[in-house]
């Protein structure tokens, strides 16, 4: 079990250096809007989002950042009970967790969240997002599975 501790802090602090690091090299080679096309479904878009998903809550970034802090301290706090015991689950709340904080930080040291990863099909595009998106959302994914492994099991 120390050994999924360990694997679990590393990749907490992997993906949470390459959330950092990306936004970083976006804001320091883009414009604000500009954007690079990779593939023709996809480019590298920088964006500044000062709300949550889909630009919900604008403006609201101390109380997002507050709102992340809370969630983070829930999930420690409250972890078996919502989680359950699988020990699968710690690489999944460290995952979440470096997502929520990738996103906390940009929220603190610059009143936004830097987006930069743009998907789209024609003129339609999905939302702009980042690495600690990219994590939360795999996370989420990783814990709805696992219930469902143990559900089934029931």
């Amino acid at each position: 079990m120390r050994r999924l501790y360990i694997l679990s802090a590393l990749l907490f602090a992997l993906a949470l250096t390459a959330d950092q690091v990306t936004k970083v090299l976006v804001e320091g080679r883009f414009m604000l809007g500009e954007s690079l096309p990779l593939l023709p479904c996809f480019a590298l878009t920088y964006v500044r989002n000062q709300g949550a998903a889909w630009g919900m809550f604008q403006g609201a970034h101390y109380l997002l950042a507050a709102f992340g802090i809370v969630a983070i301290a829930a999930c420690i706090v409250f972890r078996k009970k919502l989680f359950g015991r699988h020990p699968l689950y710690v690489p999944a709340l460290a995952l979440l967790f470096s997502g929520i904080a990738g996103n906390v930080i940009d929220r603190f040291r610059l009143g936004y969240v830097v987006d930069f990863l743009d998907f789209f099909w024609g003129s339609a595009h999905f939302p702009c997002f980042n690495v600690a998106d990219t994590a939360i959302c795999l996370a989420v994914a990783w814990i709805i599975g696992l219930q469902w492994l143990e559900d089934r099991r029931k």
